[in-house]
C-alpha cells in the first residue's frame, strides 16, 4: 500500500483506536470517533454516556502526550487485510471551532449536536501501515 492510499484508508475510517499512557507508563486504548487534516488528527469528548468526565484518556495525555492511533480491516479472507497507525503528539484545548467543524463534517450525529467538550488535536509526525497484499 501506497503512503497516500494509507492515508486515505485512516481518513475514511468511522472509528480509531486510541492509546495512551500515563506517567506510570501503563497503556490505555479506547475506541475514538475522530477526523484527519492534513498531518493533524482531531477528536472531542462528545455527549455520548461515559462513566465520568474526568477521562483516563485525557489525564493521560496531560501527563504524557504521545499517543498512538490505529485503524484497521480484518476480514477471514486474510488477503485482504490492512492496518494505519498514526503516532504523534496531543495537546487539549477547551475548544477548537475548526477541529468540530471537522468532525461534523464526518459525523452526521454531530451535526445534530455538535461536540461541547475538550477537543484534543494530535499533530502526527510518523505514519505506518501494513497490507497482505
Amino acid at each position: 500500500m501506497r503512503d497516500s492510499e494509507a492515508r486515505e484508508r485512516f481518513a475514511a475510517a468511522r472509528v480509531a483506536r486510541l492509546g495512551t499512557a500515563g506517567a506510570d507508563g501503563v497503556p490505555h486504548l479506547v475506541p475514538v470517533t475522530f477526523a484527519l487534516s492534513g498531518d493533524e488528527i482531531v477528536f472531542a469528548v462528545d455527549h455520548k454516556p461515559k462513566r465520568s468526565t474526568d477521562l483516563k484518556r485525557l489525564r493521560n495525555i496531560t501527563a504524557n502526550p504521545a499517543v498512538t492511533f490505529l485503524v484497521d480491516a480484518y476480514d477471514e479472507d486474510w488477503t485482504t487485510l490492512w492496518w494505519v497507525r498514526a503516532d504523534g503528539h496531543a495537546t487539549i484545548h477547551a475548544e477548537s471551532a475548526s477541529a468540530v467543524a471537522a468532525l461534523c463534517a464526518k459525523y452526521a450525529q454531530y451535526r445534530e449536536r455538535p461536540p461541547e467538550g475538550p477537543v484534543v488535536r494530535t499533530e502526527i509526525h510518523t505514519w505506518r501501515h501494513w497490507a497482505a497484499s
